[in-house]
């Protein structure tokens, strides 16, 4: 199934779909904040083109298109000026370089960095000539495991590469024309500069060009989505059926629930009266109305007056008429009982024909208080009141309803609690896992004291609320669950930081905070084979072949694989055709015939070179060359900064002018024109005020197993799989899972039974670790 089909979706004509397209010139209105840029005649008339001469070129963020994809295309129309080194584009936060394309006209190369797993950056070069003050259109396209580089719609390179990572955070910056705010400045006129989310975006610049179907990584990709999906299909189905077989025991099953109100069981629907209250058993829950009295109308010599076991009131006979002629209910009948106190503590009160004595018990002669509502002794007769609690149902509040402090958020209860209410009051039950302080609050269990925390060694935990914190000692530093020392300046070069201000350093490197290089070559360390001289690396060194010698693909630690180069056979001499090449180790020599007269003449660029005849390279302004008896020798040319005439291109060093300094990418260093330095795995240099940076020279990785250790720039083979950071993935070396799946080599997954363990396959070995982000 060829692209042609699947590029229908994503092109119309020669257009591209908006969803898919980061067009960042499209809404660039230069000005102010835009220093040293402008708008410019372009290679085409079909849209703008700037010329950048400046800086501070932080474009409008237009990332969210990009953010998590993995296959991508940069595309851009230039043209740049000669020897300049600048960034087209870059996308970076902080230190992290999510994505960025450059052209260095001083090493003639094209690097792509981008960033892969383990926020690594990788970097890319590929040999060409970009920065030659001519037009050219560009596009690197990224397409899972490959990057193609195409110019002028040619394809040039095409490599394997890691798969990008575009995690891209909210606040992350959009460079054009540089890499930062200071360094990385592109000179030159750019136009068409787009980011298009899909592997075949070259084609906006060149329709025309063949088209190839989708690679396999894209085949393999989805096999092993399919695979995943059957497995979590099969899961679900199993469980569906436990869940049927248990739905299917339920069906001859009833369950009547019932009530129980004071010691009285009742049954579905039942219903009763409890006092003022008109109560239904309705689903094992008892379910209560007010009663509401309807409205009484007494006959002539009766009044309404509450009865015992009543609710509502009844009418009532009156009372007779007393002594003193008034008019009160019938409470007691016949003479008035003898009183046995002093006649100054015998009172009249209302609602009685009699006397009484100061102090009478109302309440022992009966009252009409139910079981929520107590019976009290006032001065003139007695009372009921609510219990605490409860409510009044009717005026006399001789029946009462409970409050439910819950429902009505009249409780006290806190946090990890939950309130339950109960008869004339409320509890309030601690969550699962708390204990109680007291009636109103719970805490969880210690895990501080207990030592079930997830606290470091070096820092300090904190019982909280449903769990703990941890907080780092003083002079430690992280989220508490991991500390590290902190030392006053940072352990550079890989270097830890074990307690405060202690750095142990990494393999290659020493000082106090790790900041100096060992050179293993100048400190004897390293003894190379005698065909081979060492090159010092940061943090490690390299034994490469001398001049004359090549390695034989053993690729030896010691240089023990560089043999010699047989130039006069290779072709690779320089010897006048009136002179017999012979190899000698590590070289060769022209030599005349016996009885000639030999010119001593050299080959050169299918040139003739007259011996003694110096002369400088085409190519390279800054290399002399003789002819010497058949040999040629090329130098760099001899820096004298006390001749005026000194070419400061050749001889940066010679440059006295302030502007030809380079300021450090921490902002902090000056360098003069021609200084070199080492940062972050890129060999920098400063040329006439402006910094090009290129990746460390590193020795080749041929093996299946490939780490970068901690502080090192240069990758190196080992033995364990699961230690490896790259893997050269053999598709035909497959695991099985713990289910029996076959995983392709690379393919990665969740291992069952557990939410936080990841397990990936490396060329037939299964390699499993916690995600200590997901505990």
């Amino acid at each position: 199934y060829c692209e042609d089909n699947l590029l229908s979706v994503w092109f119309v004509g020669f257009g591209v779909d908006p969803s898919l397209r980061i067009n960042v010139f499209h809404d660039f209105v230069p000005g102010a904040e835009f220093e040293g840029v402008s708008q410019v005649q372009g290679f085409h008339d079909e849209s703008r083109a700037f010329l950048f001469q400046g800086n501070n070129n932080d474009m409008p963020r237009m990332l969210q298109k990009l953010r998590g994809r993995s296959e991508f295309t940069v595309a851009v129309t230039l043209r740049q000026e000669k020897l300049n080194s600048g960034a087209m584009l870059s996308i970076h936060h902080a230190e992290q370089r999510f994505l960025e394309l450059e052209s260095s006209g001083q090493k003639n190369e094209v690097r792509l960095h981008f960033q892969v797993k383990g926020q690594q950056t990788h970097t890319e070069v590929f040999p060409y000539t970009l920065a030659d003050n001519q037009w050219h259109k560009v596009a690197v396209a990224i397409s899972a495991s490959h990057a193609t580089l195409y110019v002028d719609c040619n394809r040039i390179y095409e490599r394997v590469v890691p798969v990008p990572l575009m995690d891209i955070p909210g606040d992350t910056s959009f460079w054009i024309g540089q890499r930062n705010g200071a360094h990385g400045l592109f000179k030159g006129v750019m136009q068409d500069v787009q980011i298009l989310v899909m592997p075949q975006g070259y084609i906006t610049q060149c329709p025309d060009l063949n088209r190839t179907c989708p690679t396999c990584n894209d085949f393999h990709g989805l096999v092993q989505k399919i695979m995943e999906l059957q497995d979590i299909l099969a899961k679900t189905s199993s469980k569906l059926s436990l869940a049927e077989e248990k739905m299917n025991g339920l069906d001859n099953c009833y369950c009547e629930r019932t009530c129980s109100v004071k010691g009285v069981t009742y049954r579905e629907d039942q219903s009763w009266t409890d006092g003022c209250k008109n109560c239904t058993c309705s689903n094992g829950t008892v379910q209560c109305e007010t009663l509401v009295c309807p409205p009484l109308e007494c006959p002539d010599g009766s009044i309404p007056a509450y009865v015992a076991g009543q609710c509502c009131k009844k009418c009532q006979p009156k009372c007779a008429v007393c002594p003193q002629g008034r008019t009160m209910h019938r409470v007691q009948s016949g003479d008035c009982p003898e009183l046995h106190c002093p006649e100054a503590q015998q009172v009249t009160i209302t609602d009685r024909c009699c006397k009484i004595c100061r102090g009478h018990d109302f309440c022992a002669e009966g009252h009409f208080c139910t079981e929520h509502s107590d019976c009290l002794n006032l001065d003139a007769g007695a009372s009921c009141s609510c219990k605490e609690g409860f409510r009044p149902l009717r005026q006399d509040n001789a029946y009462c309803e409970d409050i439910d402090e819950c429902a009505e958020g009249k409780h006290y209860c806190r946090e990890n609690t939950m309130c339950v209410n109960t008869p004339g009051s409320f509890m309030c039950i601690c969550h699962t896992g708390y204990i109680r302080i007291d009636d109103y609050s719970c805490t969880e269990h210690d895990e501080c004291v207990s030592g079930q925390h997830s606290c470091d060694e070096n820092a300090l935990c904190f019982n909280t609320v449903g769990g703990h914190s941890c907080s780092c000692k003083p002079g430690y530093m992280g989220n508490g669950t991991v500390c590290r020392a902190l030392c006053d300046s940072l352990c550079l070069n890989g270097g830890s930081c074990i307690s405060p201000n202690v750095c142990v350093c990494a393999q290659g490197f020493t000082g106090q905070r790790c900041e100096r290089d060992i050179d293993e070559c100048s400190e004897g360390f390293v003894e190379c084979d005698s065909h081979a001289t060492c090159v010092n690396l940061p943090g490690w060194y390299h034994c490469e072949c001398r001049d004359g010698y090549h390695d034989n693909g053993m690729l030896t630690v010691n240089g023990e694989s560089c043999e010699d180069i047989d130039e006069c056979k290779s072709g690779r001499s320089t010897c006048a055709n009136d002179t017999i090449c012979f190899n000698l180790d590590g070289g060769y020599d022209c030599r005349c015939p016996h009885g000639h007269n030999c010119t001593g003449d050299c080959i050169h660029d299918n040139k003739v070179k007259h011996n003694g005849q110096i002369w400088v390279l085409d190519n390279d302004r800054c290399s002399v060359c003789s002819c010497q008896m058949g040999q040629v020798m090329c130098r760099r040319m001899v820096c004298d900064c006390e001749n005026p005439t000194v070419d400061l291109f050749c001889c940066p060093e010679c440059d006295p002018r302030l502007s030809s300094q380079c300021l450090h990418q921490n902002g902090l260093l000056t360098y003069a024109s021609g200084d070199s330095w080492t940062e972050n795995c890129q060999q920098c240099q400063c040329l006439q005020g402006e910094v090009d940076c290129w990746p460390v020279s590193c020795p080749p990785a041929d093996c299946d197993f490939m780490l970068v250790p901690e502080g090192e720039c240069c990758t190196r083979c080992v033995s364990d799989p699961c230690q490896a950071q790259r893997v050269r993935n053999d598709i035909t070396k497959t695991c099985e899972d713990e289910h029996g799946i076959t995983r392709f080599s690379g393919s990665s997954w969740v291992k069952h039974g557990t939410e936080c363990t990841l397990c990936q396959c490396k060329n037939g070995h299964i390699c499993c670790s916690v995600d200590p982000m997901c505990l």
